[in-house]
């Protein structure tokens, strides 16, 4: 499967490199758009759901990089109360 990393920027100015075990990320958000924390979270979410569901169907189990991605974007949010997350690029792994 194609791996990407999508790079964010929080609204604290720290940077963050995901992994995403699929490039459905690109259906979801936008490199150079900020968005809300509370959407970014959601979209982060259900774009990564859905990469580990397809990594499910091809080689039989879900992809815990996923779910780690979607932890750590979880964790990161919860400091955030407030601000937009900024896409800064993808990148291929």
């Amino acid at each position: 499967m194609p791996e990407m990393y999508f790079h964010v920027t929080w609204p604290d100015g720290t940077a963050q490199s995901c992994y995403s075990p699929s490039l459905v990320i690109e259906d979801f958000l936008t490199p150079g758009r900020s968005y809300p924390v509370a959407e970014f979270v959601r979209l982060s979410d259900e774009a990564l759901t859905i990469a580990s569901d397809r990594v499910r169907a091809k080689f039989g189990f879900a992809c815990t990089s996923a779910a780690a991605t979607r932890s750590a974007i979880a964790d990161r949010a919860r400091s955030h109360d407030g601000g937009e997350v900024t896409v800064v690029g993808f990148g291929r792994a």
